[in-house]
């Protein structure tokens, strides 16, 4: 919750109980309202089993393709429908300094509550934005490389990764759409030190997205 007040998120009211009050009521935006609620009406109020002292209700931002900062990091999800995934991948994101996430129109909603839970904080410092992916790297990553995840191409180890490349992540059954495989200037596989065939058959996709994180941070930043 520290991490929503803190935010550029516009807070409009938040509810906690008396103790979560005494401890943090400093930590509340002066233009937020504050509402004490027992731990009997935070239960039916919170979807979860366990819920926490305190929660709020803030306005979603509105994102605009247009405030893209081309000279900062990228990654892009193609049709991701888990929303563990998207929310795993976010907070992953935050971690490695990428800050800009551009998701396909069918990729699962970031405001859904299981991908918020997920994220743990971090949708407050990652700004998501959804629209055609094709359209999108037509029109605004001519001067950029495209990079995807594939079951064959240059192990990820190998590839010299430059700081404009844009990573993709495809869906977590089908991988990268077709339409948006062909956008793909390189093909780059996580290649398992396993090499029996008796293995699993793909990483899960958040994963896999942290690996090529890991590898793009370790490329650039040294």
């Amino acid at each position: 919750m520290g991490d929503l007040l803190r935010s550029s998120f516009e807070v409009e009211e938040v509810l906690a109980t008396d103790t979560w009050v005494r401890e943090h009521e400093k930590e509340v935006p002066a233009a937020a309202e504050l509402t004490l609620v027992t731990s009997a009406e935070m239960e039916r109020l919170s979807a979860w089993k366990n819920p926490q002292p305190v929660m709020a209700v803030a306005r979603i931002p509105q994102r605009d393709i247009a405030d893209i900062q081309q000279d900062q990091p990228l990654l892009m999800l193609d049709d991701l429908r888990d929303p563990g995934n998207m929310g795993t991948i976010i907070r992953t994101a935050d971690w490695f300094g990428i800050r800009q996430l551009v998701c396909s129109q069918t990729t699962v909603e970031l405001y859904n509550p299981k991908v918020i839970q997920a994220t743990m904080g971090s949708f407050t410092r990652v700004k998501v934005y959804y629209i055609d992916l094709e359209s999108f790297i037509d029109n605004n990553l001519k001067e950029r490389r495209v990079l995807g995840a594939f079951l064959e191409g240059t192990p990820v180890q190998r590839f010299s990764f430059q700081p404009s490349d844009v990573i993709v992540i495809g869906n977590e059954a089908n991988g990268i759409t077709e339409a948006v495989a062909r956008k793909i200037s390189s093909k780059i596989l996580i290649d398992s030190p396993v090499k029996s065939t008796d293995k699993a058959e793909s990483l899960n996709a958040s994963i896999a997205a942290a690996i090529m994180m890991y590898q793009y941070s370790l490329s650039v930043r040294r």
